[in-house]
C-alpha cells in the first residue's frame, strides 16, 4: 500500500451473532450495557491501523453489512415487535450499516430459526470485495462455517480480521448459554480479535476504546436508551422503573407459544410476558381484557412482566364468603 492510499475496510455483521454478544453484555456482564454500533467501529479502525502498521487517519470503514433472520409483519405485530424492530433499523441507518434480512423458519415447536443466512453474508462478501477491493474485511461472528470465505477473500488480496467473543453462563431456567469461536475460524484469519479477554483486561479498563464499545450511562444510574444516538436495543419506555408493582390489562395472548403482554394501566408500552412467570394461574385460565397484578423487569424481549397474577372479581367474592363462613364459625 503507499504512504497516500486509504486502507478500506468492510465490515460484515452475523447478526444473531452480535446479538446474543450484546445481550450477553446487557444483562450478564457487570458492564450493563448493549454495545455500540459506532463504537465497534472505531475500534476496529484502531485495531486495523496498528495491525497494518498505519496512522488511523488513513484507515475508513467504506462498507458495513448487517445480517440477521426477519419475522414477517404478522409474526412481529403478535409479539409487539414492530415498533422496536423500526428502532433497530434507525440505529443501522445511523450508522451507515446495510440491512440484510431473510424471513425466519418456523419450526414446528413455534420456535423460530435462520436459514441460509450465512451464505447469504458470504455470497455479498466474496461479491462485494471482488468488486471493491476492499483491503481489510472484518467478520463479527464465531462460526467456523466461514473458513471457505476466509481463504476466498484472501485469494482477492484482502486481509481478513475477526472480531470473536466466548462466553458462558447460567440462565433463571437452569440452562447454559454458551458463545464460542471457530478454531479453525481463529487459525485462518489474518487478525484474530477475542474480545472478552480484552474487555475484562483490568489493564484497560479506563480505555475509551474499550468503554466506547458500550453505549453510554447516564448521570441517574438507568441506562439512558433515548438520548443515545447509537443504539441497537430493544427499546425501554421513557418512564421505565425496574421492580415495580403495577396493574395492567391482557391485551394479546399466544397461547399456542405460551406468551402474551399486558397494557399496564399507565398506559405505556406493553409488557411481554412467559407462562413461566404466572402466578397460581395457567396461560389458558386467561382472557383478553382481564386485569393482572405484575412486576416490572427487563429482559431481552425489552419490557417484560413478573410474578403476574390474576385480578379476578370471583376470587374475591369467594374470599368474602370464605371469611364469612369462618366468622360465623
Amino acid at each position: 500500500m503507499r504512504e497516500k492510499d486509504i486502507c478500506r475496510i468492510a465490515v460484515f455483521y452475523d447478526g444473531a451473532y452480535f446479538f446474543k454478544v450484546s445481550s450477553y453484555y446487557l444483562y450478564q456482564h457487570e458492564r450493563r450495557a448493549r454495545l455500540s454500533f459506532r463504537g465497534v467501529h472505531d475500534f476496529i479502525i484502531a485495531e486495523v491501523a496498528q495491525r497494518e502498521g498505519i496512522a488511523q487517519s488513513r484507515c475508513q470503514i467504506v462498507d458495513a453489512a448487517y445480517f440477521q433472520g426477519r419475522l414477517t409483519a404478522q409474526q412481529a405485530a403478535e409479539q409487539d415487535r414492530l415498533f422496536s424492530d423500526r428502532v433497530f433499523e434507525d440505529a443501522l441507518t445511523r450508522a451507515d450499516i446495510a440491512l440484510f434480512q431473510q424471513h425466519l423458519a418456523l419450526r414446528p415447536d413455534g420456535s423460530f430459526e435462520e436459514k441460509r443466512i450465512d451464505v447469504w453474508l458470504a455470497l455479498e462478501a466474496y461479491e462485494m470485495t471482488s468488486l471493491k477491493n476492499y483491503d481489510v474485511c472484518v467478520l463479527i461472528t464465531g462460526d467456523g462455517d466461514f473458513v471457505p470465505l476466509v481463504r476466498k477473500l484472501n485469494t482477492l488480496g484482502a486481509r481478513v480480521m475477526l472480531l470473536g467473543w466466548e462466553f458462558e453462563y447460567e440462565r433463571e431456567d437452569g440452562r447454559t448459554m454458551r458463545t464460542q469461536v471457530s478454531t479453525g475460524l481463529i487459525d485462518r484469519v489474518n487478525y484474530p480479535v477475542l474480545m472478552k479477554p480484552l474487555i475484562d483486561d483490568r489493564a484497560r479498563r479506563h480505555d475509551p476504546l474499550v468503554d466506547n464499545l458500550f453505549l453510554a450511562q447516564s448521570n441517574s444510574g438507568e441506562w439512558d436508551w433515548r438520548s443515545h444516538r447509537d443504539t441497537n436495543i430493544r427499546s425501554l419506555p421513557a418512564d421505565f422503573v425496574e421492580g415495580v408493582e403495577c396493574e395492567g390489562t391482557i391485551v394479546n395472548l399466544i397461547f399456542s407459544k405460551g406468551y402474551g403482554f399486558i397494557k399496564p394501566m399507565t398506559g405505556s408500552d406493553n409488557y411481554f410476558f412467559h407462562a413461566s412467570d404466572l402466578v397460581d394461574i395457567n396461560i389458558d385460565d386467561l382472557r383478553y381484557d382481564d386485569k393482572v397484578t405484575f412486576v416490572t423487569s427487563r429482559g431481552e424481549k425489552g419490557i417484560v412482566a413478573k410474578s403476574v397474577r390474576l385480578n379476578s372479581e370471583e376470587e374475591g367474592y369467594e374470599q368474602m364468603e370464605d371469611d364469612g363462613v369462618a366468622d360465623r364459625a
